[in-house]
Order: C-alpha cells, then structure tokens, then sequence
C-alpha cells in the first residue's frame, strides 16, 4: 500500500501490513549510521572489537534495526500518522543479516473524532529470528466526511 492512503474503515483486527524487507546490512553501513548518530561504540564499527565481545564480528546497532520498524509504518502511512513507537531488541543484528519488518492490526479505536490503530511491530533475520519487538500507534482518516 506504499503511496495509497489507508483509511481507518479498511484496516481490520488480525490483518497483517504490507511487510518491508531491508537490504542485507554492511559494514560500510555501520560506520555511516554510527557517524548520522553519534553512536561510535566500537562494537558497531571494529571488528576486533566485535570478536572480543564474543559476537564474532562487529553488530548493528539497535537504533538502525528500529528505524527499520519506523520505516514499515511510515511506508504504510505516512510520516504524520505515527503516534507511538515502542521497542524492545530482543536479538543480534551482523553484516549480511536481511532484516523483515511486519506488523498486525491488534485494535482498532476511535477517541476524541481521532482515528487510532494500535499494532504488534517486528523485525526478524533471514533465520526467522525476531531481532525487535514492540508496539505502535497510527492514526487514521476516515472515508466518512
């Protein structure tokens, strides 16, 4: 549905959002997103380091894969819909992991004439593994005027 707007009469309890699949993560990346952040913790962006800590390499940040998330919503309903966001990094990202965000409608709501969707948000590997979990709110318009 990138592109298309979603209105809050079409979205139904249980259905699933259009999923987002991310390119594989690189070290090239890290050291750019550690540089748009601030974030130069070595364990993102020294390899040795990485191997130090026990990961076997350097890994993602947790802010990259959760911007990730924020990308599905946003893809799905614009920038101005997002309301909340709410995370928790459950698992290890590493260079060459294909990150998958998807999301389920867990409730619709309407308060205050404003149209509310709350939703289970996640992202998992290639191995299925989910690597965030949260929940999310959106607002959205309705067709009714």
């Amino acid at each position: 549905m990138k592109g298309k707007e979603v209105f809050f009469e079409d979205v139904e309890v249980g259905q699933e959002i259009p999923a987002l699949v991310k390119e594989p993560v690189s070290e090239i990346q890290l050291v750019k997103y550690a540089g748009a952040s601030g974030d130069f913790n070595p364990l993102h962006t020294v390899h040795a380091f990485g191997e130090a800590a026990g990961f076997g390499g350097v890994i993602a940040h947790g802010m990259l894969s959760m911007g990730s998330v924020g990308q599905l919503l946003t893809d799905w309903v614009g920038p101005g819909a997002l309301k909340r966001l709410k995370v928790r990094f459950s698992g290890v990202v590493k260079p060459g992991d294909v990150i998958t965000c998807k999301g389920k409608v867990l409730e619709k709501r309407t308060e205050e004439d404003k149209n509310f969707v709350d939703l289970e948000i996640y992202a998992e590997n290639q191995k299925g593994e989910k690597v965030v979990e949260g929940k999310s709110t959106v607002t959205l318009p309705s067709r009714k005027i």
